[in-house]
């Protein structure tokens, strides 16, 4: 399963929230949205937000081993 909790930790000590998140880099409430609930987003949204909060991917997303994931 892919978890988003660490983006909103990295957003949190940022001097960037939702509202400039939506505003300012003009995100979509549904991708915030897609985030707060760890469904599915683009790399291209993944890119823009290591450049919007200058961090690294690993600050964003991690993966976590869930019985739910999908049979190889």
């Amino acid at each position: 399963m892919i978890d988003y909790s660490p983006f909103w930790n990295t957003l949190e000590q940022s001097s960037e929230n939702w509202y400039t998140l939506t505003s300012k880099h003009h995100m979509s409430h549904s991708t915030l949205h897609r985030l707060k609930h760890n469904m599915d987003v683009s790399t291209r949204t993944l890119n823009d937000l290591c450049r919007i909060l200058q961090c690294d991917v690993c600050d964003i997303v991690r993966y976590v081993p869930s019985d739910s994931d999908q049979t190889l």
